[in-house]
């Protein structure tokens, strides 16, 4: 309820609900949305509406005063040490990251803060990156976007994966072209970031490859070219490439290499949240170990 309250009161301090959304970095519909669901919530409306303008009616004026305390409150809470930090916390993590570097930040964030409880909500990263902007999540882990983020969420680069060729253990083609030749393409979801740069990649290097099958949770793609079913283009990540050794063959690109970029996004700041502070820093530190680990391999 805390987000809606921040988004009621921007409401009743710039009147509309398209410049209370300028000021708080949402829409002008997930501004509707979140006063529609405080309303449901409280089970009365708030505002009288005349055009685009908004005043507050009687139940309204009662809560404004309620809910400047309340915020007041939280914001006491948030700035409060990790010791008697508690509450629940809502992350938002793609399914790679949720089986690589996620586990070792609850760990962290489990020790310095074991107050606070932590909700982990799957999903794709544009659907993410939406519920953080309108307020549903605190923070989100994905695939950087191919458009700009929204300039009041904080943003942070905490991986840069290159992709690579896997292709079937019992495959001994050595050349891109040739292995798409013998095998159809397991394509990696030309909805998701990723994927559109799959897509891309191929465009730019002139290839059709016959594709047999589609899908966005890289680990399973991984699982089908074990199997048999293709090869894929992927982001090295998650647990699979953690295997030793690995249950595919793993071709690197060469001069032809692309990247996709890994970014938290969170509505707050590590200084206005120790919470953001403490998952940055062990996403950060998760980074430079892997780094590491690949400088002596």
């Amino acid at each position: 309820m805390l987000r809606e309250l921040r988004t009621f009161l921007a409401v009743v301090r710039h009147g509309t609900f398209s410049a209370a959304g300028n000021a708080v970095g949402l829409t002008q519909s997930a501004v509707s949305t979140q006063i529609r669901n405080l309303e449901a919530e409280l089970g009365e409306a708030l505002f009288e509406r005349t055009g685009r303008a908004v005043r507050l009616n009687a139940a309204g004026r009662r809560l404004l005063p309620q809910a400047s305390e309340m915020l007041a409150l939280a914001e006491r809470i948030r700035h409060s040490s990790s010791e008697t930090l508690a509450g629940e916390w809502h992350l938002g993590a793609i399914a790679s990251l949720q089986s690589g570097r996620l586990p070792a930040v609850l760990q962290r964030l489990a020790r310095e803060f074991p107050g606070v409880r932590v909700r982990v909500a799957p999903g794709v990263s544009l659907s993410l990156l939406d519920q953080v902007d309108k307020g549903d999540l605190d923070m989100a882990l994905i695939v950087r976007p191919p458009f700009g983020l929204p300039a009041d969420l904080h943003t942070r680069v905490i991986a840069r994966e290159p992709f690579v060729l896997i292709a079937p253990p019992e495959s001994t083609e050595d050349s891109l072209e040739a292995l798409l030749e013998r095998y159809p393409l397991v394509l990696y979801d030309r909805g998701s970031f990723g994927g559109r740069q799959v897509v891309r990649f191929l465009e730019r290097q002139r290839l059709r490859p016959s594709i047999r099958l589609e899908l966005d949770e890289i680990d399973a793609i991984a699982r089908m070219v074990e199997c048999g079913l293709g090869v894929a283009l992927i982001p090295l990540t998650g647990l699979w490439q953690r295997q030793s050794p690995l249950p595919v063959r793993s071709l690197p690109l060469g001069e032809r290499e692309f990247h996709r970029e890994l970014v938290m996004v969170s509505r707050l700041t590590p200084i206005q949240s120790p919470l953001v502070a403490s998952i940055e820093r062990a996403l950060l530190e998760a980074e430079s170990v892997e780094d590491g680990d690949d400088s002596m391999q």
